[in-house]
């Protein structure tokens, strides 16, 4: 069974969805306990990163999930949910994150050339990294294929967890990996075909 993390920020029944239409077990929770009986987890998010690290903060929920991550349960953060994965985000001031993975989330806009949109919405191309063997989580799809992305913060100073990047002017983080934990930048659930494969190749990791 795979539960997703319901602490309160933003529409996740096409997430949910998603994952009935793969055929998988998946469950919205908030209870802790099903979430220490899932297999795996995922943490979705939209919104603003403080008011999602506040949220999760206050119910709880962070903790179950810190716990869980560190018996080695697989552990899937989607969008926002990839960027609270991180150690600081910093839109609107300074922010703890849940420190899985090394490295800050910080505003694209310095970093687009003039004349890009900011946030950058759309389907864009996924790149893999040459100097490294390509993540499980990408092990149904290729180089190249596109999902869809809405976000205006991005993941740095994270090389060491990076598992793919989109060309958006620069290269900028698309997803990263650290044991068993992976994030997305982007919203499979909206990214057809490919995004359903994502899911899929989640699900079909050992747990």
């Amino acid at each position: 069974m795979i539960a997703i993390v319901d602490y309160g920020v933003g529409n996740i029944f096409s997430l949910y969805s998603s994952f009935r239409h793969i055929g998988a077990d998946a469950k919205l929770t908030s209870d802790p306990e099903v979430i220490r009986q899932a297999d795996k987890i995922i943490l979705p998010g939209v919104g603003a990163f403080g008011d999602a690290a506040a949220k999760l903060a206050e119910s709880g929920l962070d903790q179950v999930v810190l716990e869980e991550v560190h018996k080695g349960k697989p552990l899937m953060g989607i969008c926002l949910g990839m960027q609270l994965l991180f150690e600081k985000g910093y839109e609107y001031g300074e922010h703890d994150g849940l420190g899985l993975i090394r490295g800050k989330v910080v505003d694209m806009t310095p970093v687009v050339p003039e004349g890009y949109k900011v946030p950058h919405i759309g389907w864009n191309a996924l790149h893999f990294p040459k100097d490294r063997e390509k993540s499980p989580i990408f092990r149904y799809i290729e180089e190249g294929d596109h999902v869809y992305f809405v976000h205006t913060f991005y993941g740095a100073d994270c090389d060491e967890s990076v598992i793919a990047t989109t060309e958006y002017g620069p290269e900028l983080t698309a997803a990263v990996q650290w044991n068993n934990v992976y994030g997305l930048q982007f919203h499979p659930e909206k990214s057809g075909e490919v995004g359903m494969k994502i899911l899929k190749a989640f699900c079909d990791m050992e747990g």
